[in-house]
């Protein structure tokens, strides 16, 4: 069997019955259908549509289970097993898993899909004819944009992450809408097929949507206070950091901007709970002690 109709749907005949399952053909060359792979109403002498895809041998087999992406299609798939230094594994709905290369995959692993995370892919063949997925490409994304409507500002939205990269994060919605999370806009950089949830803050002119996953500042100047808070215990009480602190080491030390640390930083003041002194942040149950 040629590996040009790996990875496609086609439509074969049935032509004889073995032990292990069905032998079709398309006139030229013969595949073997086992029998798990056959639904109940196959018959001899019919055309049936099949998905020739590889086993572990090498060999090529023919499933009547139609996955939903193929060489020309793309879907959602199941990350099912993640393998260091290989890539994930994902599940297309056949009995055998598609591995996603690493090549395919961010560069630094903390942010690879886990086990039960999703990817938008389609099917390649590589040199040596082997089946691969492929998380779908920006330039893909852009040709199929579903433009968000301008009713769509200020509402939650929830999508998958499909691209990572340092200018942030990419998502995709069920609708077909594509987001863009800005560093900024996030306390822990998501994972490439998380499912996120966040609130739309900007449509730009190509219908595209700026997403952030922070809270709103109300709600996030509470649960920013509650984290300074913790790292002050944990720390006996005092911190050097205070309102003129460094930016970069604020983000890098509570996963937030200095203004929002600002904001949390003078509701803990506000409330009686901290001081400043002599360039540090003081619990003030510490002072009276």
């Amino acid at each position: 069997m040629s590996n040009l109709n790996i990875g496609n749907v086609i439509k074969m005949n049935v032509v004889k019955k073995k032990t292990e399952g069905f032998v079709l053909s398309d006139g030229n060359q013969e595949v073997m259908l086992p029998d798990e792979q056959a639904r109940d109403d196959i018959e001899l002498d019919k055309e049936i549509e099949v998905f020739l895809y590889q086993d572990k041998r090498g060999n090529t087999l023919a499933t009547m289970t139609i996955p939903e992406v193929d060489l020309e299609t793309y879907g959602w798939v199941e990350v099912v097993e993640v393998v260091k230094n290989l890539g994930v594994f994902v599940d297309i709905g056949i009995e055998k898993e598609i591995l996603v290369s690493l090549d395919d995959l961010p560069l630094f692993e903390r942010v690879w899909p886990k086990q039960g995370d999703w990817l938008f892919v389609s099917l390649e063949l590589d040199k040596k004819g082997r089946l691969l997925a492929k998380p779908i490409t920006e330039g893909a994304v852009q040709e199929d944009l579903e433009p968000a409507p301008e009713s769509l500002l200020k509402s939650d939205i929830t999508g998958r992450i499909y691209r990572s990269t340092k200018a942030g994060s990419f998502l995709l919605t069920e609708e077909g809408y594509r987001g863009f999370i800005h560093p900024s806009e996030r306390k822990e950089e998501p994972r490439v097929g998380e499912t996120v949830t966040g609130r739309v803050i900007d449509i730009k002119e190509d219908g595209s949507i700026n997403v952030s996953l922070r809270p709103l500042k109300q709600e996030g100047m509470k649960e920013d206070a509650e984290v300074i808070m913790e790292y002050l215990i944990e720390r006996g009480g005092s911190i050097p950091f205070h309102d003129k602190s460094d930016p970069d080491e604020i983000r890098k030390t509570f996963r937030i901007s200095k203004a929002a640390f600002k904001r949390a930083l003078g509701k803990l003041m506000k409330e009686g709970k901290v001081i400043q002194q002599d360039g540090k942040t003081i619990l003030t149950d510490t002072m009276e002690q």
